[in-house]
C-alpha cells in the first residue's frame, strides 16, 4: 500500500503464452489476430488483442524502421515525445522484426528516467511506478522482438487481458502476404480473422473466405477522453500513459466488445 492509499503493482504481470495450436492442448481460437510487435505500443494495440481469442506477434515480418516496431510517444510537460530503442539494421528488405538487434543496452535507463520524469505526478505512478521500473531494468535483451514482447505481455496484464500470444516465428513459413497470413490463422484454428483498418489496403480477403476463414476490421473510432497529463488530449501515444492516468478503471477507456468489429 503507497502512502495515497493505492496498492502498489507488486509484479509485472504476463499473458499466458502458447505455441502452437494443438487440438491435444486447447480448443481452437474463433478469433485471430496478426501484428508486428511494436515497442509500448498504443491502446488500439490492446483492443486489437482483446477482441481476439488467440493473438499472434508476426516477429517474422520484414523490419521496418522509423516506425512503431522500436518506438512510441509518451505525453511531457513540453508536449509529445518519441522514445526510440536504437536498432542495427541489416538489408532493408531483408531484415526481419524477430532479426533486428539493438544497438545501445544503455536505451532502456534513458527510456525509465524519462517516463519517471513526465509521469511522476500521475495519479497511478505510485502504483505502477516500481513495477515499472524493474521491466525496464530488467529489459537487457539484445533482440528487439523479445523486448517488445516482455512490454506487451506486462502492460496486458495491467490491462486485464488473458488472450493467449505466439509468436509466429513458432509455426511452419508459408511465403506470400495474405497467404501467409491465412496459413496463420489456420494453423491458430481461426474461423475469423480481425486485422487492423489499414490492411484493408492489400489484405487478399476472397483468399480468406474461400479458406472458410471471415475477415474483420476494427474499428479504431469513438475513443472516449480520459483525465490526461498535459494539455491539449491525444489518443496516440503510448497505453502506459493510459494506464499511469486511469490506473485500474483504464479499461472503461478502452473500445466495447463485440460494437465496434466491423465485417
Amino acid at each position: 500500500m503507497t502512502g495515497d492509499g493505492k496498492t502498489r503493482a507488486s509484479a509485472v504481470p504476463r499473458a499466458t503464452t502458447i505455441a502452437r495450436y494443438d487440438d491435444q492442448l486447447s480448443p481452437p481460437a474463433r478469433t485471430v489476430a496478426i501484428v508486428q510487435s511494436s515497442y509500448i505500443p498504443w491502446k488500439g494495440y490492446f483492443d486489437l488483442i482483446r477482441h481476439a481469442d488467440h493473438f499472434i506477434l508476426y516477429d517474422d515480418a520484414q523490419y521496418t524502421s522509423r516506425d512503431w516496431r522500436n518506438r512510441n510517444r509518451i505525453k511531457t510537460k513540453d508536449g509529445v515525445m518519441w522514445l526510440s530503442i536504437p536498432v542495427e539494421v541489416h538489408g532493408r528488405r531483408t531484415q526481419r522484426v524477430r532479426d533486428a538487434r539493438v544497438a545501445d543496452p544503455s536505451w532502456n535507463r534513458r527510456h525509465w528516467k524519462a517516463l519517471a520524469t513526465a509521469y511522476a505526478r500521475a495519479p497511478y505512478f505510485t502504483t505502477y511506478g516500481e513495477a515499472l521500473e524493474d521491466l525496464y531494468g530488467r529489459a537487457t535483451s539484445p533482440w528487439l522482438a523479445e523486448i517488445n514482447r516482455r512490454f506487451i505481455e506486462a502492460i496486458c496484464g495491467w490491462f486485464g487481458i488473458a488472450t493467449p500470444l505466439s509468436s509466429s516465428s513458432e509455426y511452419p513459413l508459408v511465403e506470400g502476404r495474405s497467404q501467409r497470413l491465412l496459413d496463420l490463422c489456420v494453423q491458430a484454428g481461426a474461423r475469423r480473422y480481425l486485422s487492423g483498418p489499414s490492411a484493408r489496403d492489400y489484405l487478399d480477403a476472397g483468399l480468406f473466405e474461400r479458406a472458410g476463414v471471415a475477415v474483420s476490421f476494427i474499428d479504431y473510432s469513438g475513443y472516449p477522453e480520459y483525465a490526461q497529463m498535459y494539455h491539449p488530449f491525444t489518443h496516440t501515444v503510448t497505453a502506459l500513459d493510459l494506464l499511469l492516468n486511469a490506473g485500474t478503471a483504464a479499461a472503461r477507456y478502452l473500445l466495447p466488445l463485440p460494437a465496434n468489429v466491423a465485417v
